[in-house]
């Protein structure tokens, strides 16, 4: 179980890491890679998806791993887990606000825009949350490997928010919200 455990937190960990990617250039407004709107929202369902599969994985392997000792409560209430329990902590919180954002991802058309785009938004707080957890608690942390993939995506998440805010993003999200309004430029 401990190799299903570590494998398919690693995975959790590239999957997020590419749905935040691809709802950053999303969002963005700008296209990317020649990819139209919908293969953008496609990608980044289909990665959130196979994201939550992974990280269900992840989980359900550490419960039946006797060394981890995690119970079913250290799933919902973080802190209290008798290995790492800040680290594992970080995971549950992490975990917590993955499935708030699923399911206002399932629910969106029920709830409003302001409603779903608030409990979105929180992916900004869960990756560094999810990263800091698999720093703290993977077993693999202080390997070369993990250390360069880790640097790699916060790399990458952090040159996709720079790209989506730099001017030329201010811009054309203003001129997209005066085309929304009815002026014409």
């Amino acid at each position: 179980m401990w190799s299903v455990a570590r494998t398919s937190g690693m995975i959790s960990l590239l999957l997020l890491t590419g749905t935040l990617l691809v709802g950053i250039m999303a969002r963005s407004g700008r296209a990317f890679g020649g990819l139209s709107r919908y293969t953008q929202s496609l990608l980044h369902r289909s990665f959130s998806l196979l994201c939550v599969i992974f990280v269900m994985l992840h989980v359900l392997s550490l419960l039946a791993d006797s060394y981890a000792k995690m119970q079913i409560i250290d799933i919902f209430v973080p802190f209290l887990g008798d290995y790492r329990p800040f680290w594992q902590g970080l995971g549950t919180v992490s975990f917590l606000l993955m499935i708030a954002i699923a399911l206002t991802g399932l629910l969106r058309r029920h709830l409003g825009q302001r409603v779903f785009r608030g409990i979105h938004l929180t992916a900004y707080l869960m990756w560094p949350i999810a990263v800091a957890h698999g720093l703290g608690t993977g077993t693999d942390a202080g390997t070369l490997w993990y250390r360069i993939v880790t640097v790699i995506s916060i790399g990458l998440v952090l040159a996709a928010a720079i790209w989506r805010l730099t001017a030329n993003y201010l811009d054309h999200s203003a001129t997209r919200r005066l085309a929304r309004e009815g002026v014409k430029l």
